[in-house]
């Protein structure tokens, strides 16, 4: 799955279980209160009906002779009685127990009797919550939530290769067109080149043909876009061949292969460049690492712009004068087909192939820009 793939099914994933399970998670919540709050009502009741009992004992005492209250006992209900200042009379709470004390894990009801029954006027039980049936709800609950989240998540990530599939397969078609299209031209720019440098050795040639020359810098262009676009396309299954790659003859070569370019914008260039600089590496990676710096310097600079190159034993720079990258597009300029300046054209696979390399061989890879004043890429290998 390719990157941009990943990036849109994520998305997708996020969103969905993140929305399915917060509708859920609220739905639960409310179910979760509104069966507790039945668990704890169903507990209270038990206390209006010891409360109702004790009524009755005071009214029947009150109605006969009796002089002594059977006062009833429950071992999970305590109760007592208060007078019409709520003072305590009798029950099996604490004597110290004040009218309206409440504990936090206890359930309280409270009557008034009316009329007054022997002075008592308030009537209170309590008892302590069990906690039993809650803590069985909770169970169910998370359960339930647990069950439900891995059923929409199975069925998320299924949805999320349905959505994806219109993409992959637009990339697919894209890929395969890409490499018809670069087989195509493989051959005629190959000619166009041969026979540009057979002109050039052999044949009448003057030092000033602009006509050439044009046909040397299109020609040349169109060979490095080849080159990238078969690396982008064959990138999973690049057989690499290290070996000792002096970098510092390398640039130098890559510089005079862009002379064209250069001379034709009229570019003044500054090399500082140590040499015998020599890294471990495949030969092709570090052509396009360093061509597609300088042609990034080159296209993207202003006319009689300055372009310095900087090679040391920890790494290199290509700095240019030219348009710059805008601030908010910096962190996106390494993706693929991405473009900070759609007027010069190109595909937007320059800077990102160079990023690949870097994360191929682990190289510190860190772009500076600002608008209009130019860019400087730096490249480390040593640490």
């Amino acid at each position: 799955m390719l990157p941009s793939e990943k990036r849109s099914l994520v998305r997708f994933l996020v969103i969905y279980l993140f929305s399915t399970l917060l509708l859920f998670g609220l739905a639960s919540w409310i179910f979760y209160s509104f069966s507790k709050h039945q668990l704890l009502d169903k507990q209270k009741e038990m206390l209006k009906y010891e409360a109702e009992v004790l009524k009755s004992k005071l009214r029947i005492l009150h109605q006969s002779n009796e002089q002594i209250l059977v006062y009833p006992v429950n071992n999970q209900i305590k109760s007592a009685i208060y007078d019409l200042d709520k003072r305590y009379i009798f029950g099996t709470y604490d004597a110290r127990h004040p009218f309206g004390l409440e504990e936090s894990n206890h359930l309280y009801y409270r009557a008034k009797m009316e009329p007054y029954y022997l002075g008592a006027a308030y009537i209170v039980t309590s008892k302590k919550i069990d906690y039993t049936p809650i803590i069985t709800l909770q169970k169910n609950v998370f359960l339930f939530m647990l069950l439900a989240g891995l059923f929409f998540a199975t069925l998320a990530y299924l949805l999320g290769h349905l959505f994806v599939a219109p993409m992959r397969e637009s990339l697919e078609k894209m890929n395969h067109f890409i490499q018809d299209t670069t087989h195509e031209l493989n051959t005629p720019i190959s000619t166009i080149l041969t026979n540009i440098e057979m002109i050039e050795t052999f044949g009448k040639y003057e030092e000033n043909n602009c006509e050439l020359k044009r046909i040397e810098i299109a020609s040349k262009t169109l060979s490095r876009i080849y080159d990238d676009l078969t690396y982008l396309n064959l990138n999973h299954q690049y057989h690499r061949t290290m070996v000792n790659v002096n970098i510092s003859e390398l640039i130098a070569e890559r510089l005079v292969y862009f002379t064209a370019m250069i001379e034709a914008k009229k570019i003044n260039v500054l090399q500082s460049i140590t040499q015998d600089i020599v890294l471990r590496i495949d030969k092709n990676d570090a052509l396009r690492l360093i061509d597609n710096l300088l042609s990034n310097a080159i296209k993207y600079n202003k006319p009689q712009g300055l372009l310095e190159v900087s090679l040391t034993k920890e790494g290199m720079t290509v700095h240019d004068t030219g348009i710059g990258i805008k601030t908010q597009e910096l962190k996106q300029i390494l993706h693929r087909f991405k473009r900070a300046n759609k007027s010069e054209g190109g595909f937007g696979i320059g800077l990102h192939i160079v990023s690949q390399v870097c994360e191929s061989y682990g190289f510190d890879l860190d772009i500076q820009s600002v608008e209009n004043r130019g860019t400087e890429v730096y490249i480390r290998w040593s640490k």
